[in-house]
This record gives structure tokens, sequence and C-alpha cells, in this order.
């Protein structure tokens, strides 16, 4: 007997948007709805393994690299799929958002991949998931142009032949949507309403244009949430009747834990795998996330001193290009998110011979590509992987033999020298409270001090100024960081606001309510797992 048909999903507390039928059409609901009955009890069962390894750390203050699958990491004879075509080279990633105007500039850059963004760099309302779909079902119909209201700029597509492969990114397990529901008023998770639209609406579309659906997995924290994913596609292939191993999914390696499972990831994806990426500020949030209570040698410096030529850090990405290579996938390195200014030519050059020096660096030790927030860094980027790459398309065969990285070597915090300063906690309540006032209003990139900056931001600046207080550090000037340090940095970044914006702008913003909101996560004493948990209970719309 076949499975019951999956309960129709309930649209609730949204307003109606426009043209969200062609998103929200009935099919679509029911290929969703069917993902959810059968996917969403596993991930709840993976978010309670979660929970569980978190308070194994918080017992040992170690990781190690698992026993139970050594015969993995042992078996030199298992590859990943080759790339597609359309994915082979990777040599610049734009990232961005799925709005009408970024969709066009980014698929326009001159990068050869774009990350369109449903997770860090977009705050989730309900206008941000229903119409960012709609943005990229209208570029793969090119019937999408957008017209600037303010300088009356139009934007329109180039020829499909000069435009960025799409590689989509949905939202991590721990995030549900809250305007669908299923019979019973369960939310249904984000990652699958984000993946389940894309894909139902576009896998044979990509297909006809020489591509394919293509994703960027966030926040993995284990093997088995790979396998669960696997498992997604492998079903959703099915469904609309496209071949098995059609999906590739690049997996981001972001948190402490899944650096110690990366072969295992790209074992359980294995014929859907396309590559790993190292990203820095969610990975340093994992660490501080995992070790908040650990002690001193735990305790991470400003998060500008955390470069990725820390030795921690090196172990992490030499360890990801070797295993990568070694299993013939891709390996990405991180995000350039300098913002060029178009007033300050000397702020340009500087930032831009750090970005050249950083992609030199990526390049150098292997990596087939990079990532940038800006269409402008494009031709840096390109620049430092075309000396080292001519015209081959990728570095995959450069297999990093050399590299040896020991379990410990990848949580040896105190290796590194810097120390935390009390010019980290005014930048870190800065950007903060910032970030945060713009997600309220339904943005999730915001240009900050010369820097995109999306969610994984936040969460590094709540969690380094939750650490400081709880691991009682004190700055060279012998000035404590309490919790009453906090308020008052925070009460007069708040003042400074004001007169910089004047109280008219200030009045019509969410900037109190964003102070109190990174000051509840950072000063509660229960760590709250992802500053946008509260902070999606408080996002209109």
């Amino acid at each position: 007997m076949s499975a019951p048909a999956p309960s129709p999903l309930a649209i609730v507390d949204a307003e109606p948007l426009p043209r969200q039928d062609e998103v929200l059409s009935d099919a679509a609901l029911a290929f969703v709805a069917e993902l959810h009955r059968r996917f969403t009890p596993r991930r709840d069962e993976l978010l309670a393994r979660r929970t569980e390894r978190r308070a194994e750390i918080a017992r040992t203050s170690t990781l190690d690299f698992l026993p139970e699958t050594a015969a993995i990491r042992a078996d030199d004879s298992w590859q990943v799929a080759p790339a597609p075509a359309a994915l082979n080279d990777r040599r610049v990633e734009i990232t961005g958002p799925t709005d009408r105007k970024m969709t066009i500039n980014a698929l326009n850059s001159g990068a050869k991949v774009w990350l369109a963004d449903f997770e860090d760099a977009s705050a989730p309302t309900w206008e941000n998931v229903v119409l960012g779909q709609l943005n990229l079902i209208d570029a793969y119909t090119r019937n999408i142009d957008f017209t600037d209201p303010g300088s009356g700029k139009s934007y329109a597509l180039r020829p499909n032949e000069e435009l960025a492969t799409v590689v989509m990114r949905p939202r991590g397990w721990h995030l549900n949507e809250r305007h669908l529901v299923d019979a019973d008023g369960t939310q249904v998770p984000g990652g699958l309403v984000d993946f389940g639209l894309y894909f139902f609406h576009n896998a044979k579309r990509l297909i006809d244009l020489g591509k394919g659906p293509y994703f960027y997995l966030p926040k993995t924290e284990s093997h088995l949430e790979a396998r669960l994913w696997n498992d997604v596609f492998v079903f959703a292939q099915d469904y609309v009747g496209i071949p098995q191993g059609t999906v590739r999914a690049t997996v981001l390696i972001e948190t402490i834990t899944a650096a110690y499972e990366m072969e295992e990831i790209l074992y359980e994806l294995r014929d859907h795998a396309a590559g790993l990426n190292a990203g820095r500020w969610d990975y340093l949030f994992s660490i501080v996330k995992n070790f908040r209570d650990g002690g001193a040698r735990f305790v991470l410096p400003d998060r500008n001193a955390v470069t990725m030529t820390a030795p921690f850090m090196r172990a992490y990405t030499e360890l990801l290009v070797r295993t990568c290579h070694k299993r013939g996938a891709h390996a990405i390195g991180g995000m350039a998110a300098f913002i060029p200014s178009r007033r300050d030519a000397e702020v340009n050059k500087v930032a831009f011979e750090k970005v050249r020096a950083d992609k030199d660096r990526e390049a150098g030790d292997g990596f087939d590509g990079s990532w940038v927030a800006h269409p402008d860094l494009v031709p840096i980027c390109a620049e430092s992987f075309d000396k080292v790459l001519g015209d081959k398309p990728n570095q995959k065969d450069r297999l990093r033999e050399d590299v040896h990285v020991e379990a410990a070597d990848l949580i040896a915090i105190d290796s590194l020298d810097a120390r935390p300063t009390y010019a980290g906690l005014v930048n870190a309540v800065q950007v903060g409270i910032r970030y945060i006032e713009a997600w309220l209003r339904g943005l999730g990139a915001v240009a900050i001090f010369n820097l995109m900056e999306d969610a994984a931001t936040a969460e590094i600046s709540r969690s380094q100024i939750w650490q400081w207080i709880n691991a009682g550090v004190e700055f060279e000037n012998g000035e404590k960081v309490t919790p009453e340090l906090a308020r008052k940095v925070a009460d007069e970044e708040l003042r400074n606001i004001r007169e910089e914006i004047g109280d008219e702008a200030f009045a019509a913003g969410h900037w109190q309510q964003a102070h109190d909101l990174l000051l509840q996560v950072s000063l509660d004493e229960d760590y709250a797992d992802f500053l946008t948990l509260p902070a999606y209970q408080q996002l209109k719309g």
C-alpha cells in the first residue's frame, strides 16, 4: 500500500505577496510537505544530538577524529563524483542575497559562481523567502530586470553564456519557517522550504540550461547531518524524475565539529558532493560556542586579530585542501568581505592589497577558488587564481600530501599571541548593534565600516562578548570585562549612532531593539545556540 498523501501546508500570519502563487503552487507545496513528513523527524533527532555532543565537549574540553569512522578515512579507493562542467572552474565565487538587483548584478559580475543566499546574508522575512525564489525563477527564464527607484539606473542580464553558475544556500537545520505549518501546526524547517521550492521549480529548467540544481549546505555539524541531506537529494531527484547525481552540494566547514569529519561528510554525499568551503566567522563562532566553558586557553582575541594565518586556522584550511583533493572534490576558500569606498581611494588601495595577499595565499595553498562580497573584487580574486591555475579549471591534482594535522592542532587556540582588547569589545558592540538593527529591517547583508557583514558576524561579536565576560578576561590596563562594562559600551554606541544619523532616522529604525537584543544574547547566563532564533521572534514580516 502506498504512503498517504501529505497533508497540505498552511500559510499563516503572512500578507499576500505579488505573484506568490507562482512560487507557492499546490504542486510545490505538496513536494515541500512530503519533504517535511519524511525528513523533519530525523532533523529533530540530529538537533538533539547536537545538544548531547555539546554537553560532552563541555565535560572533556576536547575533540578528536571519530574512531567509528576510521575505516572511511583509511580507505583510499573512494572519490566523490566528477564535477559537472558548470562547476569545474570555481576560481571566483561572489556571495549575496537574492533580491532583484543583487540577482542581476551577481549573475553579471564575471564571477564563475554566485552563492545565492537564503541563509546568513538574508533576513528570513516572508517577502525575502518567497520573492527571492521568484527572482531566481525569473532569472532562469530571462524574465528579470530592475530599475533603481533612487538613481533611475536600469539593470538587465547579460547573455546566458556570460552568467555565473548559481549555487543556492538554504537555511541551516536549526531554523524553522514560521509561515508554513502542517496540519498539526508544526513549522516546516526553513532549509526544507528553501531547498524544496527552489528544486521543484528549477531542477529541470537548470538541466535544460546545461547546469543543474547546485547547493551550499550551511552550519553542518556532523556526517550524519550530511547523510540526511543526501537522503533528501535522493528522494527529491526521484520525485521530479531527474537522474540520480544531478544535484551537487558544497558543504561549508564552518563548525569545529565538522572540521573533524570532513572526509566522512564527503563520503556521505559522495554521489552528490562538489566540495568543501572554509568559512571564517561561523567557524570561530562555533569554537566559542562549543568551548565557551573551557577556560582561558579557548579565549579568542579580537575577531580581526584571528586571521587565516593563525596556527589553528592554518591547520583547518590546509586539512580542508588535502581532504578535498584526496577525494577529488573542490576546495573553496573564505570570504573577502571588503566593500570598496566611493570616497576614499587610499582606503581602497590598502584593502585591495590585503585582499590580494589573502587570495594569493589561498591559491598558493591549493584552493581551487575563493569568495568575494563585491563585484569590484572579482578581478582581484581572479588574478590570484589565474596566476596559479593558468588555463586549468582547478588544481585538484595538488594533493598536499605534505600536510599533517593532528586533532589537537585544530583547537590550539592558545597558539595565538593576540589578546582581547577594549577596542575589540567596542567593535563587537558596534558591529553587533548595527547589524542586528538592519536584520530586523529585513536586511541580511549589510555594509558596516567598509566590510560586508552577515549573520555570522553578529554571532562572533555577541559570542566574544559572552566569552570574555564569563572567562573573566582583563584588558592590558587591568579593566575587567563585566556585564556592566558591556552595557556601558552599548549605551555609548547607541548615543553615538543617534548623533551620527539624527533623531528622526534613529526613531525610524530599530536601534533600541537591536541594542537590547545584543545585550540579551551577550549577557544571558544561558547561551543561545543561535542569535537568529530569538531574533526571528522579533522579525516582522
